[in-house]
């Protein structure tokens, strides 16, 4: 389990496609000095095994699913990604339950500056909608975040290709220290809804899940 609190700013330094597999091998000394091969670490929220480890470098096997439902297929060397180890029994939890399993993609719309903090504005795909509300918690990219709006019109036969969409308010902080300060609009990003909501869902009568 994570809990959305990036602990490193990391570096893709390789890319090797096996087959149905990707092998991505990135640095971030910070994380892979607390790293042994078989632990968990996340990237862009995904959740990972480590294959080996390496003069401040870890590896991970990526298959092909993981590829398709999230945004990892389109990394590159040199493409910076955030980290997570995961949490320990006597942590913190200074986000919230995050489990590192990607739910879908959204994509950047917006970004709107302000004093000292920045609004984004990120689509997301109507089946996951549902599972956010204002002032919740969502996993973008791995990051812990509050939601402070929604909007957007549900797809249908009469709509104009308009879909819902979410925001978030971003501290100097954030932006400074995760990939979200070097994102715009029209890039894909990782989304994990709340855990809890979709247990909620699954244990009421007439559920859809």
């Amino acid at each position: 389990m994570f809990t959305g609190i990036v602990e490193e700013l990391g570096e893709v330094v390789g890319i090797e496609p096996d087959g149905d597999l990707t092998r991505i091998t990135v640095r971030g000394p910070q994380v892979t000095a607390q790293a042994a091969r078989g632990d968990s670490i996340a990237i862009n929220g995904v959740c990972l095994t480590v294959t080996g480890t390496g003069n401040g470098e870890f590896s991970a096997d990526v298959m092909g699913e993981t590829l398709a439902r999230s945004s990892l297929g389109a990394l590159l060397p040199g493409s910076a990604v955030n980290l997570e180890l995961p949490l320990r029994p006597d942590g913190r939890l200074g986000g919230h339950i995050v489990q590192g399993h990607v739910d879908g993609t959204g994509r950047i719309a917006a970004r709107t500056p302000a004093s000292g903090w920045e609004t984004m504005r990120i689509s997301i795909p109507p089946e996951l909608a549902r599972y956010v509300v204002e002032k919740g918690s969502v996993a973008v990219d791995g990051i812990s975040l509050t939601v402070s709006a929604l909007g957007g019109e549900q797809p249908g036969p009469d709509s104009r290709g308009r879909g819902p969409w979410f925001e978030v308010s971003l501290i100097p902080e954030t932006l400074k220290r995760t990939t979200l300060g070097a994102k715009q609009p029209g890039d894909v990003v990782n989304l994990e809804v709340d855990l809890i909501a979709k247990y909620v869902e699954r244990l009421l009568p007439g559920s859809r899940a």
